[in-house]
């Protein structure tokens, strides 16, 4: 069994090249759910979500966010109606958000997301980090601001000085499908923001101490792929660089993948992980999504 770390965007990517060349039966995938929280009167599980909508094969590829071709009828409605929304969310995606805030009426999160990936017919297991209620802080030059206003109203534009994160337990099965694994594949998410959070929780370190782990690096020399994840890390005084993740995931770390364009870092990184992987990391075609899966599974033996 392969277990995969994720957040919201890169990793998305990579789990479609994943799913091409694995039984999806066997793929367990943990979620983000630090930035979770409800929006015009619905629950918001925005990394969940895409994990859901790139096994099912719905997600919209152009935001990584939300459902290919859904329609705006309702958020358009609201702003004629002076109610505009912070978030942009389609039609069918705010029916998915809808069934899961009422599904959580009566069941934990991780049993709604259970419920909601049977409906897709989607036979991977998908777990929401935890059940409980987390919550983001984004301290910049402008005070402190909630994610969601950070990454949208004000478009990563503050200087950040700080990352906080609340403390959960993990949601039931995180722990033992860790264990379980014959890998885990920490994907190309930010490791601040997406990562992190779920490492972060009681008994995943030493699970994954005991457990063959692989990390593709979201950065690329000195920056990030995609996302804010740069900002951060400097917040937090972590090296902009392949090897500051490989530091930040270093008790557990077996093996780091890398772009090609950061081969003069394989010695660096020597000094830190006992394997380093090299290939094309920028998935901008399903050729590349599945080389890169295959060049990561060929490793775990």
């Amino acid at each position: 069994m392969i277990t995969v770390l994720s957040g919201g965007t890169g990793t998305p990517k990579l789990l479609q090249g994943i799913k091409e060349i694995v039984d999806t039966k066997d793929l367990s995938i943990i979620v983000n759910t630090v930035e979770n929280n409800y929006f015009s009167g619905v629950y918001i599980s925005a990394d969940v979500d895409t994990v859901l909508y790139t096994m099912a094969d719905m997600i919209n590829e152009e935001f990584w966010y939300g459902v290919r071709n859904d329609t705006f009828i309702t958020h358009e409605r609201l702003a004629e109606l002076s109610c505009p929304e912070l978030l942009r969310i389609g039609d069918i995606d705010r029916a998915t958000k809808i069934q899961k805030t009422l599904l959580m009426q009566n069941h934990s999160l991780a049993e709604s997301v259970d419920i909601q990936a049977n409906h897709m017919g989607i036979d991977s297991k998908i777990i929401p980090m935890s059940n409980e209620q987390s919550d983001i802080k984004i301290i910049t030059d402008i005070g402190e601001l909630e994610f969601h206003d950070f990454l949208i109203k004000h478009q990563c534009e503050p200087e950040v000085k700080d990352v906080v994160f609340s403390n959960v337990s993990p949601a039931p099965g995180v722990i033992d499908t860790i264990k379980n694994s014959d890998a885990v594949i920490i994907g190309p998410s930010n490791p601040i923001t997406s990562i992190l959070p779920i490492i972060s929780l009681e008994g995943v370190k030493d699970a994954l101490k005991d457990t063959y782990v692989v990390a593709v690096s979201p950065i690329i020399g000195n920056d990030s792929v995609s996302g804010p994840a740069s900002k951060f890390m400097n917040a937090l005084g972590i090296e902009v660089s392949s090897v500051g993740v490989a530091k930040l995931y270093e008790e557990f770390l077996d093996v780091m993948v890398i772009d090609e364009k950061d081969e003069n870092l394989k010695d660096a990184l020597g000094e830190i992980i006992n394997k380093v992987i090299i290939t094309n990391t920028i998935m901008n075609s399903s050729d590349v999504k599945i080389d890169l899966a295959k060049k990561i599974l060929d490793g775990i033996v």
